[in-house]
């Protein structure tokens, strides 16, 4: 936890309010998401029990398996999931547009929009992971036959738990970590997987809180009272008011589920999020397209060179992430001024228009003076990013202790135009203030990784052949 999320617990407690920790929304919410709650059978490997799916607050679909060890039931709720899955997920791969690429020289497709489907929380991902585990590979024909969509909706699942990993991914989101990354509450991190006491916190208060945890749990686990008191009697009997049940314990999350999709509505979006949203359409284009092509089912497992690509790019995204966040909100940057990774300053002095013919060419390379009153724990040389002109680079000169503070030198280059001549309003100005950090949103280039047949047998390349006797 960071100081600054701790200082507002501690201030949530104190209040009994709970206390924004961002000032803009930092993930994409869509115009029409959908909304599923899912709920498994206690005691049972990811069982289905019922899931309420639907993209309008006003009519839900509520979906039960009453036998829940019956295979036959199961796949059944299995062809109902999908059929109200996929003709969402797939009504957006129509209409394309044109991205430029190889810096203008050759264009490509990516669809207009993608989908985003929202769940209560974590444990909501895992029993879709699951659920996509366990269809994907499922044939229509042969011993064991399933409904036709069925295994089209394993890959779909698959897909989208894979993106819910990709940090700044908002494709598959859960309410709870996206609440959580805007709101401190006054409990811990622990109770804040609850979403009925989180929501509560957020809504209305501490009071509200402390009745919301007696209510009915977000799923896919149940409440043990229930599941003994009232499931297993009515799944023993084959109740006909299993449904009605069930819809009376799953609708307060679904009501609440909209609520807080109306909280984050009301945020500011982060100037950011748009850019992390096309990277959500070009992995959605490149899927949906490997489905239509008739692609084969995702493996079982990654491979050794595949796993450690990945974790590259779940490095990548999440260093990639955390700078963009910081460059958007300036509560977010503050917990990286805490830390020494940014300090705030006003420009005293300003030389616009210097150059340096120390080289073989003269370059433009102004230099400004910074006086701050926060620790400078920046090395000379060291490169540092204003947030304001993320594409330039200013590099540290020197520091010098000058009275409440420091006053520390800096050269920029970059973002000023080709000239020898600044553009107007590129280079900071005496008396404007700026937020400098060692943070850089720029490219990460990918690591090398060996093909597939040139690793030992160990990591999946071919084993090592045995010498004659």
């Amino acid at each position: 936890m960071s100081t600054l999320t701790a200082l507002a617990r501690a201030q949530a407690v104190a209040t009994g309010r709970a206390q924004p920790i961002a000032t803009v929304r930092h993930l994409h919410v869509h115009a029409e998401p959908l909304v599923l709650v899912p709920f498994a059978m206690a005691g049972e490997a990811n069982a289905p029990l019922a899931a309420m799916i639907g993209t309008d607050p006003a009519k839900p679909r509520l979906l039960v398996v009453r036998q829940p060890r019956n295979r036959d039931d199961r796949f059944a709720f299995f062809a109902e999931l999908a059929e109200e899955l996929l003709p969402y997920l797939e009504s957006f791969a129509t209409e394309s547009e044109e991205v430029p690429i190889d810096r203008g020289k050759d264009v490509r497709l990516r669809y207009l929009d993608a989908p985003q489907l929202w769940v209560p929380n974590p444990a909501g991902v895992d029993f879709l992971r699951l659920l996509g585990r366990s269809t994907r590979f499922r044939t229509v024909d042969g011993e064991y036959p399933v409904p036709a969509g069925v295994p089209l909706l394993g890959r779909w699942l698959t897909f989208l738990t894979g993106t819910a990993e990709m940090p700044g991914s908002s494709m598959l989101l859960t309410a709870v970590q996206a609440l959580g990354l805007h709101w401190a509450t006054g409990q811990s991190g622990t109770e804040d997987a609850q979403f009925g006491t989180q929501l509560a916190w957020i809504e209305s208060g501490a009071a509200a809180a402390r009745q919301a945890e007696k209510g009915p749990a977000a799923g896919p686990a149940t409440d043990p009272e229930f599941d003994n008191g009232v499931l297993a009697p009515l799944i023993e009997r084959s109740a006909p008011e299993l449904p009605d049940v069930l819809h009376e314990l799953i609708l307060p999350t679904w009501d609440g589920m909209w609520r807080a999709l109306g909280l984050l509505r009301r945020l500011p979006v982060g100037e950011r999020v748009p850019l992390r949203w096309d990277s959500d359409r070009d992995a959605y284009t490149a899927f949906a397209d490997y489905i239509a092509e008739g692609g084969a089912p995702q493996p079982r497992r990654d491979s050794a060179v595949a796993a450690a690509a990945r974790l590259a790019r779940l490095e990548n995204a999440a260093a990639r992430y955390a700078v963009q966040r910081a460059f958007d909100d300036p509560l977010v940057l503050a917990e990286h001024r805490l830390t020494g990774a940014a300090f705030a300053g006003v420009v005293t002095l300003a030389n616009p228009n210097r150059i340096d013919d120390s080289g073989k060419r003269p370059v433009l390379r102004p230099r400004i003076m910074v006086h701050t009153t926060e620790p400078v724990r920046m090395e000379p040389g060291t490169s540092l990013t204003s947030p304001a002109r993320t594409a330039q680079k200013a590099r540290v000169i020197s520091v010098t202790p000058a009275g409440d503070g420091a006053d520390v030198l800096l050269e920029l280059s970059g973002g000023m135009g080709r000239k020898l001549v600044a553009e107007p309003g590129s280079v900071p100005e005496v008396g404007e203030r700026l937020v400098l950090t060692t943070l850089n949103e720029g490219f990460r280039p990918g690591g090398s990784f060996p093909d597939p047949a040139d690793t030992p047998w160990t990591h999946g390349g071919p084993p090592v052949a045995e010498p004659p006797a």
